[in-house]
């Protein structure tokens, strides 16, 4: 009940009455080496592409408490890279500067595995350090399985994860036995907390377009129907 509350107070009150941000919403991009350097320019304009779309835009602004936004790289145990530090996206230049900044951002590595539970591991510091929202979200989106380090079940009994929400995003290579595998692997594994979900790009050239639905669904503010305890 106290979480409806909160809600309903978050939709209802005027911005002063509110905390400063309604969500904190770390993206991650993989760049382990199953990615190939066309499929990275794929995923930074992609992704920024998204974060402009106008149905994207209207999603950012739609209630009065701002979103709070960040977004790194990751591939490896120890190889993660900020895109973009946190940012109050409180005004549409300020979604503009953020999908710029990822849009020119320059791969760090392209030599390393797919450490998944390390990258949910960093997204946790990245909110840890974030300024604090009503709702927090990793959206993780990769194309394979864990195959280094600990899991993202792991991860999450690790650390103090409590209210985060992490949604994903399978990139599927055509190869139908092993996107199987991918698909099954985030819905037991990465998906986690109320309402995650997760959304398919059929191929790195889908991914703009899945990444653009995923944002849209993710920005929506929480109806009390949708709320869960």
């Amino acid at each position: 009940m106290g979480r409806l509350l909160t809600v309903i107070m978050m939709l209802t009150a005027a911005p002063v009455a509110a905390l400063d941000c309604r969500l904190a919403l770390v993206l991650a991009i993989d760049v382990s080496s199953s990615v190939d350097p066309r499929e990275d320019t794929l995923q930074r304009q992609g992704l920024a592409a998204a974060l402009l779309a106008p149905e994207v835009q209207q999603a950012f602004f739609v209630a009065p408490q701002p979103v709070a936004l960040s977004a790194f790289e990751w591939s490896g145990r120890t190889n993660q890279k900020i895109l973009l530090d946190w940012t109050l996206i409180d005004s549409p230049s300020k979604l503009l500067g953020a999908a710029e900044s990822i849009a020119y951002s320059q791969r760090s590595t392209d030599e390393f595995p797919t450490a998944l539970g390390h990258a949910v591991g960093y997204g946790w510091k990245m909110l840890d350090r974030g300024p604090r929202c009503l709702f927090s979200t990793i959206d993780v989106a990769g194309d394979g399985e864990n195959n280094e380090g600990f899991g993202p079940q792991h991860a999450y009994r690790a650390y103090g994860f409590n209210d985060i929400v992490v949604n994903g995003l399978a990139i599927l290579s055509k190869r139908d036995h092993e996107d199987d595998k991918v698909v099954a692997h985030y819905q037991s594994d990465v998906l986690r907390g109320p309402g995650a979900f997760l959304e398919i790009a059929e191929g790195f050239e889908d991914y703009e377009s899945a990444m653009r639905r995923k944002l849209e669904r993710e920005l929506r503010p929480l109806m009390m129907g949708e709320v869960t305890e």
